[in-house]
């Protein structure tokens, strides 16, 4: 198994501009956000994290298959 760097700084770029659209776009809303995921428990964070991953590589298995 090779890996395509270049690949991985594109994806990781994606990955930045996807992150800096809501703080763009609406930076009020996007604090409010925060400050309300701030007040989860440990528990919920880490649900909604592997929930994201699950997702996250399901995407990844389907355009790749």
């Amino acid at each position: 198994m090779t890996v395509d760097w270049g690949e991985l700084i594109r994806a990781l770029g994606l990955v930045m501009v996807i992150e800096g659209l809501m703080p763009f776009a609406m930076p009020s809303r996007w604090r409010s956000m925060l400050l309300t995921i701030a007040q989860f428990d440990s528990r919920a964070l880490r649900l909604m994290g592997a929930c994201s991953i699950g997702a996250g590589l399901l995407v990844l298995h389907l355009v790749q298959g």
